[in-house]
């Protein structure tokens, strides 16, 4: 009868429930820094373009300030320079490709500094007409919150990810009520993992910041919808409204980064560029108003084609060149919102032209795959349309139209539009993850059983003779007692000895190093790598110290090459055959 696998699904999480609790905590802060920010931004969108101290909402596309409006996103870039430049330079951006940086190359910490200035930076950046969104911004500042608070109960690095993305996901819930959408933007783009002790901390936290939304900001979708179910005959339009979202993101996504090299040529210091995207934005807000701004009332516009197709064109076309020349030049905002509408009103033009469905859909569907070819997040995309309009009718050709959109761009883009801004920096993102095979296998399943040991009473010469010949077998041999380990023997540790002295007379009484049947073999690769050794003895326990196998690195990658037993074997074989070295040692 087999003994009893004790081993969990899981890793033991013995504070799963103290970060859970914490995080919670977090997904208040978050709720109440993304309201505060929004806030911010009515204030100032009222102060640049009303002249009056308000927190009502008005948009910036009804002001009476004429040509002069062209002056107020140059002020407004002219301040985010100056706090990015004597402030935090880690305000400017659009805030998703920082949190990123701070996960996975700062060990999830962020300063005080950005958790104050970032939304102060954003709320002028959007107040004074940037064509931004609100959830890059909080994102970063939700982030903020979350790893400040990691820092200060000096929690582990893990641990500070699991709050720093907590605080990003519910700040990105308060903002758009998206808490499902928000817990896979974590999987999809944040966490880099998919394990309890982060995935628990980010859902209740995003579910947090759901419940106390309405208290603050408001309650129900942000753009409620409701269209009529497609035909089979409307996959078709499926497929060609996913090819066109993924080659407008692709095109949106390269003219950005050559936007921003060409700001890197200009002749005068970063702290100025925001001041000279916000003339172009000045510049493209006087001829077509509704470009300034987040824009969700035009978002809304669009999902419910309330706009012709003439009026639609002339604003995709300014609001995606404002928004490329803002957010090349550094400034601070957010890229969801500027997507939403871009895509929305892409399908509002071509929606009548596609067959198979009435053209109310499309807008909301051209939103949803730009977005997720933009992002590379397509499952993400999927439940944020859905959550954003509640509308069950559109799920499935999203779903379709995102995908097709997801390929294309995975296919012709070596990067999205946030790890691209990683790259610039010297660092790469590989996003392509899965369940490491090596954690799912303990050494029990890989070690060699049958092993070649020397007894600890044979002689120095005899074992010289028998097992370091011309041509070893192994580089080193396990020394037992009665089937107890006493320690490793290599060729080294032979010299100069006398050969009529035993062998277990070289070994003292400290404990070797050695593995264990029951550890995973993930745990031990990291300790060879430490210790700077090819080949481990296994141990049924540390106190009787019985030898029951050996395991090599060899044999610790089976698992990852989905190698087993034999098969590994021959493979051995045939690469020694081919470097022509019989007998050497794999481990």
């Amino acid at each position: 009868m087999n003994k009893y696998d004790s081993r969990r699904d899981f890793d033991g999480q013995a504070r799963l429930l103290l970060i859970t609790s914490i995080a919670a905590v977090v997904g208040a802060f978050s709720t109440v820094t993304a309201d505060l920010l929004l806030h911010a931004i009515r204030f100032f969108t009222n102060l640049f373009f009303f002249q009056k101290f308000s927190t009502v909402f008005t948009s910036p596309a009804t002001h009476t300030l004429g040509a002069w409006v062209i002056a107020v996103p140059v002020a407004g870039g002219l301040i985010v320079g100056l706090i990015a430049r004597y402030g935090a330079e880690a305000v400017r951006g659009h805030g998703i490709p920082e949190a990123i940086e701070a996960i996975l190359f700062k060990k999830s910490t962020m300063s005080p500094k950005v958790a104050l200035l970032k939304p102060l930076a954003s709320g002028i950046a959007i107040g004074s007409g940037g064509p931004f969104g609100a959830e890059g911004p909080i994102i970063m500042t939700g982030g903020a919150v979350g790893s400040l608070i990691a820092q200060h109960f000096h929690l582990s690095a893990a641990e500070r990810k699991a709050l720093l993305v907590a605080g990003a996901t519910a700040g990105m819930t308060a903002v758009f009520g998206t808490p499902i959408a928000a817990v896979l933007l974590a999987v999809e783009l944040l966490l880099f993992e998919l394990r309890p002790r982060s995935l628990a901390p980010v859902a209740i936290a995003c579910a947090v910041a759901g419940f106390l939304r309405p208290l603050l900001i408001e309650s129900g979708p942000l753009f409620p919808l409701h269209t009529e179910a497609l035909p089979p005959s409307a996959l078709l339009s499926c497929l060609i409204a996913g090819v066109l979202c993924g080659m407008l993101a692709w095109l949106l996504s390269t003219s950005l980064y050559r936007v921003e090299d060409a700001f890197h040529k200009l002749p005068v210091h970063w702290m100025w560029w925001p001041a000279i995207g916000g003339l172009a934005v000045g510049i493209g807000g006087y001829f077509q108003p509704r470009a300034l701004g987040v824009g969700y009332d035009v978002i809304a516009d669009l999902l419910n084609n309330h706009m012709a197709a003439a009026a639609i064109v002339s604003l995709l076309v300014v609001k995606a060149v404002i928004w490329l020349l803002a957010l090349g030049s550094g400034t601070s905002g957010g890229v969801l919102a500027p997507l939403l509408m871009i895509g929305a009103g892409l399908g509002a033009v071509l929606g009548p032209y596609l067959p198979g469905g009435e053209p109310a859909v499309w807008p909301l569907v051209f939103m949803a795959a730009t977005l997720g070819g933009m992002m590379r997040a397509p499952v993400m995309a999927v439940v944020f349309a859905f959550e954003l309009t509640h509308d069950a009718n559109a799920l499935l050709p999203v779903l379709a139209t995102a995908t097709v959109a997801y390929a294309f761009t995975v296919a012709t883009m070596n990067r999205s539009i946030l790890t691209e801004k990683i790259a610039r920096r010297g660092h790469h993102i590989y996003r392509e993850y899965g369940i490491d095979p090596m954690e799912r296998h303990s050494v029990a399943e890989v070690m060699t059983s049958t092993v070649d040991s020397i007894d600890a009473e044979a002689l120095i010469a005899d074992v010289v003779h028998t097992h370091f010949h011309a041509h070893p077998r192994h580089r080193a041999y396990p020394v037992v007692r009665d089937g107890a380990l006493v320690g490793m023997l290599d060729r080294a540790g032979l010299d100069s000895k006398p050969g009529a002295l035993r062998v277990g007379d070289l070994f003292g009484v400290n404990v070797p190093i050695v593995a264990m049947a029951d550890e995973t073999c993930r745990a031990l690769a990291s300790r060879l790598a430490v210790h700077g050794v090819g080949r481990l003895p296994v141990v049924a326990d540390m106190q009787t110290r019985r030898l029951i196998g050996i395991v090599s690195t060899s044999d610790l990658m089976k698992p990852a090459l989905g190698l087993h037993g034999e098969e590994l074997e021959r493979q051995t074989v045939r690469r020694v055959r081919f470097f022509g070295k019989p007998g050497a040692d794999i481990g």
